[in-house]
């Protein structure tokens, strides 16, 4: 990662779905520069994906719960990602260390609409207990600038 990628991926995020040609024009460099960099970020590994940030709450999701799920000593972490994929609702899954087992987000149009998902998820034999928490704002989503910002200038060693 230099300076040039780390404006490449801020130009993208700010301004998704440009050309590249675009993208070259506001950077001052060429395009077949801009097309190397971009070939190289992903087959890295670096930029995942370019699929749009979808808003919840314009598609009337606005409750947002983080919960934690402990599993059933005779169960396995895999059978509990296999059951909640059956869930529209479910945004992210995460194994955890702790008390807990796992971490999940989840979306919901309302709290009536959240209590039907975690009636969905208390029928799910490998799982032993959860605990939620309702998402009351939001401050950070998928901050990754400040990092990318540490790592090109060097702070990561």
């Amino acid at each position: 990662m230099d300076q040039l990628d780390l404006a490449l991926i801020e130009l993208l995020d700010a301004h998704p779905g440009l050309p590249v040609v675009e993208y070259a024009r506001r950077l001052s460099v060429a395009r077949a520069t801009v097309q190397s960099r971009l070939d190289r970020l992903h087959s890295r590994g670096v930029i995942e994906s370019m699929s749009p940030r979808i808003s919840l709450v314009a598609l009337g999701y606005p409750v947002l719960a983080v919960c934690t799920i402990q599993i059933r000593q005779s169960s396995t972490h895999a059978l509990v990602y296999e059951s909640l994929q059956a869930i529209p609702e479910l945004l992210e899954l995460h194994t955890i260390t702790g008390e807990d087992d796992m971490m999940a987000k989840f979306a919901a149009r309302s709290t009536d609409d959240l209590q039907r998902v975690f009636d969905a998820i208390s029928t799910i034999p490998a799982i032993s207990r959860t605990k939620t928490s309702i998402a009351m704002k939001s401050y950070v989503n998928d901050r990754t600038r400040p990092l990318l910002r540490k790592i090109v200038q060097g702070g990561d060693r």
